[in-house]
């Protein structure tokens, strides 16, 4: 048997040995036979190398014993940060937070990485090949680390609602995911617990799983307790991993930042720009200005400006700022709270654009023509001062002949002149041909309480119009001006529909008496003509969801292919930086491009600007699913106690396993099992987007109106089941020997599902 200290010499100098090599394994089988021990001895070994273990002589990682304290050479690690200089940080993935905080690993990538080769970012799991440094600084990094893989990014925790055992033996967990919901409760035991009580909402790791009995898991964190719909938002931010806690660095650095004054800013105070939003806006970045062009070869022109209030000066790349603002690439919106990406001392104090405050913006002033197409444009760093801070309704209502006291004074020389210069805009508008689908926003209104007080859609004003028109073309003067300069930038992209989702439409449209040809080549002004030819009929509703899901999804990239749903040729996001990061980059970007000082975007490789664009769209889309599920489980809180209620509704997707139901009053979704419809073989038609009775020839299509009755309601889950009450409109009947066909073949392929009565009246 070998000694003591023979084991922990051995175990160190093998992992010394490794070096640059592909790790090797060294566990208690390798010992046995570098030391020839047989039989009865290997007992021996393993109490020996259990009480190096207990003493901290040596550690075990997943089987492998290694000294304390060191990192193997491959280590699997988690990137978290950037350095000042821009370069990933990593830390492992198992330390033992005994020995210390866990070391950070500098990331070294290749000058010039291979064609395809994947680019780590931050978040990103990794198997890192680990250098020890010769003298690390305290802080800072004490290994050097090589790319070897991306891995999969762990699986998060199920969050559930822990529901006690009165008896005290544990409890139970309520998954609120609607995947998980539908597999049942889980098992907690008393010692898997943790500080859980009963009501709290939880984060919790699944342990076993069986044919018999409950799964078991194990309470990971206690998020908080459930006890209002105040804690729905929590939900949404846990499930979904949204960075939500400023830490120390970060709002030390907000809170040490200094109003910004003239400097060597231009000086447009004088000028009356005004913000327009909506009331409960919570950070105001982008005020508007129009004047007539007082040009006189320019006859009926304008003057547009559009100051934007310059981030940039407060948040320098690099900075504790930053380095939050991209790991959260947005703010995210819920009815209850707002989890912005920069702390309140950036975004609703120094950077927002109060009324009669000096604030530092980032301009662009626009010459537009009587037709409203852009003659020039031109950017300039300002010291300004708004005039005024206004809602949407109360500007429109100024303009419509009602003003109050903050708009009368601004009525004929601000307001007027906004209008005037939008009325050129739309003008351009027209002919450029957007594309334009009628799609509702629903907005959710909260008591004091945190409870619905009402769910409504809000009017559609000319002034929401004038805003976005503006907004439009201030980022593609941003978009133009940086292409001019060669400056590399992030764009905001919309692709065209795919060939496979056009061929999909054509076919839909054939069944409603649209001709399409298949593989032809549509652009948004031919989409708004199908659109037009179905307005106030009963297709409406159903051909704009339709063309909606025809269309691709809009991201950020650095390569520009355009933007169809606008159909502009290059777009940039400008005039959000205070809520998006993409704005920020280009705000950068422009600062260097036109050399208006400091604050401007560092030389950075197109890769590590591509890693951005792909982090801030992988951000932007989970927000809005974090926003979307919020929504969704507060309207199921809301209708939790109408159980049996009947609503009228409309048909807002088709697929195998039934339909999904929109309700007309609150919006709100739902879902009706193929298995409650009626006595018949139902069959799944993609390109009629319906489900169509073999036998009686019954068709339920997407965009169809149906009466439900309320069934069940999974309020945390977000979950509604309704039962179909009156629906369906005939099909072009199938034959005879078709139907026998397809009873032949079964109903698992085309999500047919045969019915009766008895089974019906069990489920209701």
């Amino acid at each position: 048997m070998p000694s003591r200290d023979d084991l922990i010499a051995y175990i160190a100098r093998e992992r010394e040995a490794a070096g640059e090599k592909a790790p090797t394994k060294i566990g208690k089988r390798e010992i046995a036979r570098a030391f020839d021990i047989k039989g009865d001895d290997r007992i021996a070994l393993k109490r020996l190398l259990r009480e190096l273990e207990a003493e901290g002589a040596i550690e075990r990682r997943r089987k492998v014993l290694t000294s304390p304290g060191r990192l193997p050479p491959v280590v699997v690690a988690e990137i978290y940060s950037r350095d000042r200089d821009g370069d990933l940080l990593a830390k492992p993935g198992e330390w033992d937070e005994a020995l210390g905080p866990a070391p950070k690993i500098a990331i070294t990538l290749p000058r010039k990485p291979r064609s395809g080769a994947p680019v780590p970012g931050l978040g990103d799991r990794a198997l890192i090949r680990v250098e020890p440094l010769p003298a690390p600084q305290p802080n800072e990094p004490a290994y050097t680390g090589r790319l070897i893989k991306l891995l999969p990014r762990g699986r998060a925790g199920v969050l559930g609602l822990f529901r006690a055992d009165p008896n005290g033996r544990g409890g139970r967990i309520v998954p609120l995911d609607k995947k998980h919901l539908g597999k049942g409760e889980l098992q907690i035991a008393e010692t898997d617990r943790g500080a859980a009580q009963d009501g709290d909402l939880v984060s919790v790791e699944i342990l076993r799983t069986g044919r018999l009995g409950l799964p078991s898991a194990r309470v990971q964190e206690k998020i908080g307790a459930y006890s209002s719909e105040k804690a729905v938002s929590l939900i949404a931010i846990h499930a979904h991993g949204l960075p939500h806690v400023f830490g120390a660095e970060v709002l030390t650095e907000a809170e040490c930042a200094q109003p910004m004054g003239l400097g060597g800013r231009e000086d447009w105070r004088a000028l009356q720009l005004v913000t327009i939003d909506p009331p409960d806006a919570r950070d105001h970045d982008d005020a508007v200005h129009a004047a007539p062009d007082p040009d006189l070869a320019n006859p009926g022109g304008h003057i547009l400006t559009v100051a934007i209030a310059d981030v940039a000066a407060y948040v320098r790349p690099g900075g504790a700022l930053d380095r939050e603002a991209l790991e959260r690439g947005n703010s995210v919106y819920f009815p209850d709270r707002v989890v912005p990406m920069l702390p309140e001392r950036i975004s609703n104090d120094l950077c927002s654009l109060r009324p009669n405050e000096d604030r530092p913006a980032l301009a662009v002033r626009m010459i537009i023509a009587a037709d409203g197409h852009k003659l020039s444009h031109s950017f300039h760093r300002v010291l300004m001062r708004s005039a005024a801070k206004l809602s949407y309704a109360q500007a429109q209502a100024a303009l419509d002949g009602t003003a109050d006291e903050t708009t009368e004074p601004l009525l004929e020389q601000v307001l007027k002149p906004l209008q005037k210069a939008h009325d050129s805009l739309q003008n351009a508008r027209r002919k450029r041909g957007p594309l334009d689908l009628d799609l509702p926003e629903r907005k959710i209104k909260l008591n004091t309480e945190g409870k619905i007080e009402r769910i409504f859609t809000p009017a559609r004003l000319e002034t929401h119009r004038l805003i976005e028109e503006f907004m439009i073309l201030a980022n593609v003067c941003a978009a133009e001006t940086l292409e001019a300069h060669h400056q590399p930038l992030i764009y905001r992209t919309h692709d065209e529909p795919t060939l496979e989702k056009l061929n999909a439409l054509a076919e839909f449209l054939h069944t409603i008496d649209i001709k399409l040809a298949k593989g032809q080549v549509l652009r948004p002004a031919q989409f708004n003509g199908i659109l037009a030819r179905v307005r106030e009929t009963e297709h409406e509703h159903l051909v704009n969801e339709i063309v909606l899901r025809t269309q691709a999804q809009a991201e950020y990239v650095t390569q520009n292919y355009g933007h169809f749903g606008l159909n502009l040729r290059r777009y940039a996001h400008f005039t959000s930086p205070i809520r998006r990061y993409a704005d920020l980059i280009v705000h950068r970007a422009l600062i260097t491009a036109l050399k208006l000082g400091e604050g401007g975007l560092p030389r950075s490789d197109p890769a590590e600007l591509a890693e951005i664009a792909a982090k801030i769209s992988s951000a932007e889309r989970r927000a809005m699913a974090a926003e979307r599920e919020t929504v969704e489980r507060l309207i199921a809180i809301h209708l939790a106690d109408q159980v049996g209620a009947q609503f009228e509704g409309r048909i807002s997707g088709v697929n195998k396993a039934g339909l999904f139901i929109r309700l007309a009053e609150s919006g709100a979704d739902g879902f009706v099992p193929i298995s409650s419809l009626a006595q018949d073989y139902f069959r799944y038609e993609e390109g009629r987007h319906a489900l169509i009775g073999s036998r009686t020839g019954l068709m339920h299509r997407l965009g169809d109106l149906v009466s439900v009755r309320l069934v069940e309601a999974a309020p945390l889950a977000g979950a509604l089941r309704f039962e179909l009450l009156e629906g369906g409109r005939p099909s072009r009947a199938p034959s005879r020997a078709k139907i026998r066909g397809e009873t032949k073949r079964g109903s698992e392929d085309e999500g047919r599902v045969k019915t009766n009565s008895r089974v019906s009246r069990r489920r209701r």
